[in-house]
């Protein structure tokens, strides 16, 4: 099956090349040309522009936020040049109500858009272990392409997958400042951080953050070498997402707010006052 995976970034190249080493044939683009060398050099194909990937029988997109989804979707006129069943999974975390409207755009067009936004990591994404969480069917082809990257949750209909994220990301990022508050308060009546840790994932307060800590350290220095900008950060980018979802929806949810002022400030400070501790 051929496959196209437009955004070859953090997220997209591992999988990109998961895809490529389970037997797909595999054609991506991206706007720099460094991850797409790289997947020619894996074996895939890489093109200039995203509607030269018109041939292809389903269509992965990870870019960074909604308006780059509807960009390199509608914007670059590749929507209009995929043949009819075509599925295209969206694997950004984006706004349920952007993700409606584009299904419905593409419904007009003879084309089957979904939500497939997945968590887990770049790690988990170049082995085929990303948890993927699908709004709506997206058929077998569009299943089979899935599976190849990591377990499916099935969310419910399309949107319901980027909700389902967005509800990770608050839970998770939630825990993140939690334990660096809880933390900060042990260590200040000389709880050695390592015992507070370890006591923490046979307590009531244990979360996959505690059991990793560590990994937003390493997410965000990671982020620093690709060039991401903080604003495209989760602890940044997907809070504000969160947010806004919130406002349309009507829903109240503060501690969201709140996070989305702070957390920012607190990951990026502490990732690089860790690696200086650590460097000296």
């Amino acid at each position: 099956m051929q496959v196209a995976f437009i955004g070859l970034g953090d997220i997209g190249l591992p999988m990109a090349l998961s895809l490529r080493d389970a037997g797909f044939r595999v054609s991506g683009a991206d706007l720099d040309d460094r991850p797409v060398q790289r997947l020619r050099e894996a074996g895939g194909e890489g093109v200039a522009q995203p509607r030269d990937l018109a041939s292809c029988e389903v269509v992965c997109v990870a870019v960074p936020d909604d308006d780059a989804v509807e960009s390199v979707l509608f914007g670059s006129g590749l929507i209009d040049e995929l043949e009819s069943g075509t599925h295209v999974l969206l694997h950004s975390t984006l706004l349920p109500p952007t993700v409606i409207r584009l299904a419905e755009e593409a419904s007009a067009r003879g084309v089957s858009l979904h939500d497939a936004p997945v968590s887990g990591g770049a790690a988990r994404a170049r082995k085929g272990e990303l948890t993927i969480m699908l709004g709506g069917d997206a058929g077998p082809s569009g299943r089979t392409v899935l599976e190849a990257l990591g377990s499916v949750v099935a969310a419910g209909p399309v949107g319901a997958g980027a909700a389902l994220k967005l509800a990770n990301q608050l839970s998770m990022l939630a825990a993140l400042q939690a334990l660096y508050e809880g933390l900060a308060l042990a260590e200040e009546f000389g709880v050695d951080r390592s015992v507070a840790l370890s006591t923490l994932e046979g307590a009531t307060g244990d979360s996959w953050v505690a059991r990793n800590w560590g990994f937003f350290d390493k997410l965000a220095l990671d982020y620093d070498r690709s060039g991401t900008p903080v604003e495209y950060r989760p602890w940044s980018k997907d809070l504000w997402d969160i947010v806004a979802t919130g406002r349309q929806s009507k829903l109240s949810l503060p501690l969201a707010a709140l996070l989305s002022q702070i957390l920012a400030t607190s990951v990026e400070e502490r990732a690089h006052r860790d690696s200086t501790e650590v460097a000296a």
